[in-house]
């Protein structure tokens, strides 16, 4: 049940590409994260799209994007859901993400840049509420975590 801010060039990914820009972000944190593909479960993974207006996007002070495709993901997620492989896959899957959404013919070099942060338990409100782990495993189905739902049961 991951928050995932991602920040692209003003018009690097338009329509089409955006939409399988979104699809595969969400691939990925599903895939790292053991979330089902139950539509349900799925909507738990905001993706939140924001563009970086021309000149405003710098690398060592100058402005690289005619050269350089940078796309940045802030993805915040709980505590405990990802364990040192799963966080691997998910940042190797982040890069994919944005490598295959790239526009036909955009010859530009991807840098990728993709921070994961564990919210601590009990530090994340929903709907009004404090969710802990097991809410989490819960709502999103994590496979891998089951047993936290079922302990609390």
């Amino acid at each position: 049940m991951p928050n995932i801010l991602v920040k692209i060039p003003q018009g690097s990914f338009p329509s089409d590409s955006r939409a399988t820009l979104v699809l595969k972000i969400r691939e990925a944190a599903s895939a790292a994260e053991q979330i089902p593909s139950d539509p349900a479960k799925q909507f738990l993974c905001w993706v939140l799209i924001e563009e970086i207006s021309a000149g405003n996007w710098t690398c060592g002070g100058a402005d690289v994007t005619a050269k350089f495709l940078p796309c940045a993901a802030t993805v915040q997620l709980p505590a405990g859901v990802l364990d040192e492989a799963s966080r691997a896959q998910f940042v190797q899957l982040m890069h994919a993400a944005f490598k295959a959404s790239m526009p036909e013919g955009d010859k530009r070099q991807l840098l990728s840049s993709v921070v994961l942060h564990d919210v601590p338990n009990g530090t994340w409100g929903v709907g009004g509420a404090l969710w802990k782990l097991p809410d989490f495993a819960r709502a999103a189905g994590y496979a891998h975590l089951q047993h936290l739902v079922e302990a609390t049961a």
